[in-house]
């Protein structure tokens, strides 16, 4: 390895000059406007597979934008085959007056390069991809069977990638998944993400008069929608934050002893937390610590409410209609249909007479959990802490990445979320920015896990 390390280190500049070309693509997969930037990243990335080495480097045609995909099979039918899933395309930018440099005209201050997709997840796609042009220069192949998949459309929710792993699951096949999607815990502190929650994301819209009516004339015997929004909403959560709807928690796997243990060893600093987000007090669901809350218990809160008269001024208004958008994160084995039907039968139970409601499923996706006693986690562990020095800790991901469940279900494959960025990159945000001695410790610590995986 010490050989395939000291390549690494004498490209480092090729390796940032050749991110800026990858960058300074504008692969808005969102904006009709940039259908062919996407296009053309998706040859830009075709051609580099090509030009590390790997075999069979083509892009597949979807309903939407384009795979792209390539493998290197020749390490034997006995070796593991890792399947490496990222993405090529990128939020907008949006407000671009907040960007300190033109989003796609990558940048170098100080340690870090600032262009939208830097850190998610154009940088971290680029870093595996580094890994494996190291073993296949130096060697002429891979330790073990490499099959790389990168889409387009993650960040437009995937809607064509289900489909893809369907119609070629046997083409797909593989032992474990390998995506760099995730941060790390901190700047000193190596990690490993195991596990992601699920989300059931749901509009609840209530209905009282057949129109605004004067509050005066009206107020005191017509039901106001807002107001019987919000009582409906006090009803959801009790005040040590746990989730009141009948059967919520009923299909929740007993947290391990193992993950909970390893959770605790995070090193979080509620002082700091407090004071950064500048609020004064931190609250959930007793008995769990708070980095618990935040990974692995399930929530429920209202990303949106609305309704009424908004404008500057008075307006004495009885509103109609009343709307709130709300979203619960869901844990093992919790699944976003059946909370569907829980929350819409709990409604139902609560809604006060004098108005009606209308529940819309918006979007949804299943939890997923990796075993931490795998082999794709335990070859990452070794990686990490060969490069870092230290033993990564494991974490779970508060957030969702529905395709980590496809995999499992279509493929039978666990999936290692062995990410590089940091937490402050500011991934969907103006000024996203990705580490670069994180982005170099990235490629070798993936040249590692190919190299550890074929000890497994």
């Amino acid at each position: 390895m010490q050989e395939i390390l000291s390549y690494i280190d004498k490209n480092k500049d090729r390796y940032e000059s050749e991110l800026k070309e990858f960058l300074s693509i504008p692969s808005i997969s969102t904006a009709p406007e940039n259908v062919a930037d996407v296009r053309r990243c998706a040859a830009w990335v075709r051609d580099e597979l090509k030009r590390i080495g790997m075999k069979q480097a083509q892009i597949f045609e979807t309903a939407g934008h384009p795979v792209v995909y390539a493998e290197h099979m020749e390490a034997g039918g006995n070796a593991q085959t890792v399947l490496f899933y990222g993405h090529y395309d990128v939020q907008p930018v949006d407000p671009l007056h907040l960007w300190d440099a033109p989003p796609f005209e990558p940048t170098v201050r100080g340690e870090n390069i600032y262009a939208r997709g830097s850190a998610d997840d154009k940088g971290q796609v680029f870093l595996n991809l580094k890994a494996l042009e190291a073993h296949l220069k130096l060697n002429g192949t891979l330790p073990v069977n490499v099959k790389v998949m990168i889409e387009g459309e993650e960040e437009i929710g995937s809607p064509n990638l289900e489909t893809f792993l369907e119609e070629h699951r046997e083409f797909l096949k593989c032992d474990t998944v390998l995506v760099s999607d995730t941060p790390m815990y901190g700047y000193d502190t190596p990690s490993l993400c195991y596990g992601l929650r699920g989300l059931c994301y749901i509009e609840l819209e209530v209905t009282g008069p057949n129109r605004d009516l004067h509050s005066g004339s009206y107020g005191g015997v017509v039901v106001n929608p807002i107001n019987a929004l919000a009582h409906m909403i006090s009803k959801l959560k009790d005040e040590q934050g746990n989730i009141l709807i009948d059967g919520f928690y009923d299909k929740i796997l007993p947290e391990d002893k193992r993950e909970r243990a390893e959770l605790s060893k995070l090193p979080f600093d509620e002082t700091s937390y407090k004071k950064d987000l500048n609020v004064n007090a931190l609250v959930g669901e007793a008995g769990y610590s708070n980095v618990e809350r935040l990974s692995m218990r399930p929530t429920l809160d209202v990303n949106g409410i609305w309704g009424g008269f908004m404008g500057d001024g008075a307006k004495t208004v009885l509103p109609s209609v009343a709307h709130a958008k709300i979203s619960m994160r869901l844990v093992p084995d919790q699944t976003p249909q059946e909370i569907a039907k829980l929350f819409t039968k709990f409604i139902e139970k609560i809604t006060p007479p004098g108005v009606r409601v209308k529940i819309t499923e918006l979007h949804g996706g299943p939890p997923a959990v990796t075993p931490i006693d795998s082999a794709g986690v335990r070859a990452a562990s070794r990686a990490l802490k060969q490069v870092f020095g230290k033993e990564p800790l494991l974490t779970r991901e508060g957030g969702s990445i529905p395709i980590v469940e496809q995999f499992k279900r279509i493929l039978h494959a666990p999936t290692v979320l062995m990410g590089f960025t940091l937490p402050d990159q500011n991934a969907h945000s103006p000024n996203e920015k990705l580490n670069l001695p994180h982005f170099h410790k990235g490629i070798k610590t993936s040249a590692i896990f190919f190299a550890e995986m074929a000890k497994e």
